[in-house]
């Protein structure tokens, strides 16, 4: 409950903040009315279990989850993902599914692994929100058209079957889908309407033109559900059963990994307007409770609601009062308005996920991240879009993180470098360290190669260094391994570094290792990479390995190798 205790301690609960909370709330309440009932029936549910929804889960999100302006409930994200699972396991099986992402989230959240979700690249979020814009489009063609249904399990062949039934259109239903898109899309602009929600306009509109004319052929809430019902339905538990939930822990998974994403995202967006700071860990604890609580209350799966936050913050609200009185709103017209909502035409509905597909498509940042953005990261982009579109969302996103990380490690192992060290070079540093240059004379010992590992030294870099120092393409007395700009190593890195400690032993080379940071030289001694290499063999500064250096290349070079060292300088 940190938001409210925020809040509290702020003093935005105070009288003087009641009025704008309130109106935001109440706004936002007609806001998500339309869009709550539209995402239940694109789920496959009924369109008062979106409304169950956003109630229920309105409520726990606004008192117990991190962000003080989060607006919670079912969102157009997770239709791919829900109306996949209730066409396999029907309305039960999305609801205990829900219900187990409810307790991922909250076990996530008690784990504070809030931050690891900030990790996913951008051209992952981009392309699959993109690719779900796409599909949640194509998938209203029926109702918007009112077409006869199609089959097909997969989008292409959807498609295809919709295409081959556009002939078929309805001209009534055709007609009001038109009408509420324009109205949609105009009210804002036409100075009397501009500050009522333009779905609500479209609602209001295509339900009184359908209530009068009554035309023949166009589906209604009431035709295809038989109107809303009156109140919240009596708690009650889905079918538990372990062989369900062992059948429902993908979907649950993916319930919550969407959840977790797109509430943090919406938490972020609400910070950078409103200049809050919200706590990610207790944020998923708030969402892990919602939606342990909304399939109880016959709901089903939801998420931080990004446009309805925005409206939120743009009509004054600051504390979990706007969020509490949204679902309260809700509440109200359950039990007074639910009889007026048979005549709602699902078309109109239609028309409004018509919009809400367009905002999450986010075409305009698709166009300009594929012109501007590497090439690298494009390919990412356009994999998962691609794979969002044709095959499933999960697969999507676990293919696009893997390959940025992918991408990632090449760019980091890139950008390793291991660079050969001239005497020069070494005399001129060793000159400004105090009391070194008298001690050595100011010149580096005969028969010494230096070289510098600039990086990470973990697994994706160490062939290049392995090469780097096994092939000096000369033979040397000693050489140094400076590691002062190696910020971690890895195992494979130590063993790498073991491996090459013992192939220049075998030919004769002393290796000497020095100015490596507390933390990479805690791993070589537990990794007994300084036991292998005998630990007069490291040095902490520079001048003292060079000393080091040198009593090795003294104790193994002849007269002649000095001379010819020393005349090589």
């Amino acid at each position: 409950m940190i938001a409210l205790r925020e809040a509290w301690q702020a003093g935005l609960f105070r009288r003087a903040n009641w009025l704008p909370n309130l109106v935001s709330g109440v706004i936002v309440g007609v806001v998500a009315l339309p869009l709550a009932m539209a995402f239940a029936i694109a789920s496959g549910a009924k369109p008062e279990q979106g409304l169950y929804t956003a109630i229920v889960a309105g409520l726990a999100v606004s008192m117990f989850g991190g962000s003080r302006l989060q607006i919670a409930g079912p969102t157009g994200a997770f239709i791919v993902v829900l109306s996949a699972i209730t066409a396999r396991y029907g309305i039960g099986g999305l609801q205990l599914a829900t219900l187990m992402a409810g307790l991922i989230l909250l076990a996530l959240g008690l784990a504070r692994l809030g931050g690891v979700i900030r990790y996913i690249p951008a051209p992952v979020i981009v392309g699959f929100t993109a690719g779900i814009g796409v599909i949640i489009f194509v998938g209203q063609w029926r109702d918007f058209f009112g077409l006869p249904p199609v089959a097909g399990t997969h989008f292409h062949e959807k498609l295809w079957h919709l295409l081959q039934a556009l002939p078929q259109w309805h001209a009534a239903t055709t007609a009001l889908a038109l009408g509420s898109l324009l109205l949609v899309l105009g009210a804002p602009r036409i100075r009397w309407l501009h500050r009522i929600p333009g779905p609500l306009v479209a609602l209001v509109v295509a339900t009184a033109v359908q209530a009068l004319f009554r035309f023949d052929g166009v589906a209604t809430i009431g035709s295809a559900f038989g109107g809303l019902p009156r109140g919240l339905p009596a708690p009650s538990l889905p079918e538990i059963s372990l062989a369900r939930m062992i059948e429902l822990a993908g979907p649950a998974f993916t319930i919550a990994m969407l959840g977790a994403i797109e509430s943090l995202l919406s938490a972020v967006v609400a910070d950078g307007m409103a200049g809050t700071r919200h706590d990610s860990n207790q944020e998923l604890v708030g969402q892990g409770v919602a939606n342990i609580l909304a399939p109880l209350f016959g709901g089903f799966a939801a998420t931080g609601a990004i446009a309805r936050t925005a409206t939120n913050i743009r009509n004054g609200g600051n504390s979990p009062l706007a969020g509490i009185t949204h679902a309260l709103t809700l509440v109200l017209v359950l039990l007074f308005l639910a009889p007026l909502a048979a005549s709602v035409p699902l078309a109109t509905l239609a028309a409004i996920l018509f919009v809400v597909a367009w905002n999450m498509s986010e075409a305009r940042q698709f166009a300009r991240m594929v012109r501007r953005a590497p090439r690298a990261d494009v390919a990412i982009l356009l994999i998962t879009f691609t794979l969002t579109v044709l095959t499933d969302l999960v697969v999507a996103v676990n293919v696009g993180v893997i390959l940025a990380m992918l991408q990632f490690l090449r760019r980091m192992s890139a950008s390793v470098e291991v660079t050969r060290q001239d005497a020069t070079g070494i005399e001129r540093e060793l000159s400004v360290e105090p009391g070194a240059a008298e001690s050595l004379g100011e010149r580096m010992p005969p028969g010494v190669l230096v070289y510098a590992i600039d990086g990470p030294f973990f697994f994706g870099a160490v062939e290049a260094c392995e090469q780097a120092l096994v092939h000096t393409h000369t033979e040397p007395r000693v050489l140094l391994i400076r590691l002062g700009r190696v910020p971690f190593i890895d195992m494979t890195g130590l063993q790498t570094l073991e491996a090459v400690i013992r192939t220049l032993r075998r030919r004769g080379v002393a290796v000497v290792l020095a100015e490596a940071n507390a933390r990479v030289r805690q791993k070589l001694e537990r990794a007994g990479v300084l036991a292998a290499l005998g630990q007069e063999n490291y040095a902490d500064a520079l001048a003292q390995a060079v000393r080091r250096c040198g009593v090795l290349a003294g104790e193994g070079a002849t007269e002649q190798d000095r001379e010819d060292t020393g005349a090589s300088h």
